[in-house]
């Protein structure tokens, strides 16, 4: 798993060094260019606030960066495996078609020999890696102020009501909805979980989820009819100060956070997403817990429900929430990030009693 590796500033250094020791035991994802390589690339340095480290490809692909063309760190899986170098050759050929299992048959390929090939090397199926790579491209495109169109092609999409559909998809509305110089912005922000979206105002942040979260497009109408309407894609400086906190926790230097939040819910949700507040990094409580705590011990039920209704994941950590017996669960975000988070979280409060 991913925390068994160094801390950042062991791998930073070693990437520094170009050190073959950790050929096939760590990646660096650079936030700045959107890139993954291995330690050793020839490729200048990036800076270390810019460097998100993972224990593997398919890691470094959920969070939504793309291979290296210089030190091809997908290479030695492709020598490895036949199917995999000849899928990963024709999405480099064609990085905005749109893939099918057909395309896939045609080059001579059985789909599901194809798909647990990818699913065995990098967590994924091929078609999911070439969506998620077409679908970032465009959000990115429509971040920076780009057409709609250009954001179409980008994602490399030819059918502009199948572009529509898919962002709709995925964000809950079409891409032509979203507003300009909205008072509420979405951006897309990459994680060693996997890509989230951010929604802020220029003073706080109102939406943190992850993107294939089922429950992100109606949070996101909810959040575009509070806003009249007015919510568009792109960031404002809050969404760097995002980033950069959000970097410092994944790398292990700092789990606090001091983010402005906007909460959207009943008194009483409110109520419970403020006492997730108080709950320290590396601690857990049961529901019942949260329920005494808050002088309603017969609320179990509505607890777990607030809980579940949280839009500000991490932050706001319903994460560390678990059953009467210590099980996990009720994760929206998946109950694998749960665990790992948890595990994550474990870290720093061994760094805090030492």
């Amino acid at each position: 798993m991913m925390f068994d590796l160094p801390d950042h500033a062991t791998l930073y250094t070693a990437l520094c060094n170009r050190d073959t020791s950790y050929e096939g035991r760590a990646w660096v994802g650079v936030t700045s260019t959107g890139i993954f390589c291995r330690l050793d690339c020839p490729a200048r340095n990036p800076k270390p606030e810019n460097c998100q480290f993972y224990d593997s490809i398919g890691a470094c692909i959920d969070a939504g960066f793309r291979a290296c063309k210089r030190c091809k760190p997908m290479a030695p899986y492709a020598e490895g495996d036949p199917v995999i170098a000849t899928l990963l050759a024709a999405l480099e050929a064609r990085p905005a078609h749109r893939f099918s299992e057909e395309d896939v048959t045609a080059l001579g390929l059985d789909p599901s020999t194809a798909r647990r090939a990818f699913k065995r090397q990098f967590g994924m199926t091929f078609l999911e890696m070439a969506r998620q790579r077409r679908l970032r491209e465009g959000f990115t495109t429509l971040a920076k102020g780009g057409p709609v169109i250009e954001a179409q092609l980008d994602a490399g999409f030819e059918s502009p009501s199948a572009f529509r559909a898919a962002f709709a998809k995925l964000l809950g509305q079409s891409p032509q909805s979203f507003a300009k110089d909205a008072l509420l912005r979405a951006d897309w922000i990459d994680t060693p979980l996997g890509p989230m979206v951010a929604v802020c105002d220029k003073h706080s942040l109102h939406l943190l989820e992850f993107i294939d979260r089922k429950a992100l497009p109606a949070s996101l109408r909810k959040l575009r009819a509070y806003a009249k309407w007015s919510l568009g894609i792109g960031d404002f400086p809050i969404h760097q100060t995002l980033r950069d906190q959000l970097a410092a926790f994944f790398t292990g230097r700092g789990a606090e956070f001091d983010i402005p939040l906007t909460l959207h819910g009943s008194e009483f949700t409110q109520l419970v997403w403020r006492r997730l507040l108080e709950i320290g990094a590396g601690q857990t409580r049961t529901y019942g817990a949260l329920a005494n705590d808050l002088g309603r011990p017969t609320a179990t039920r509505a607890v777990a429900r607030a809980n579940g209704a949280n839009q500000i994941a991490l932050i706001v950590p319903c994460h560390r929430v678990i059953g009467a017996d210590g099980s996990l669960t009720g994760y929206g975000g998946g109950l694998w990030r749960k665990q790992r988070l948890i595990e994550l979280e474990r870290g720093f409060q061994k760094e805090t009693a030492a």
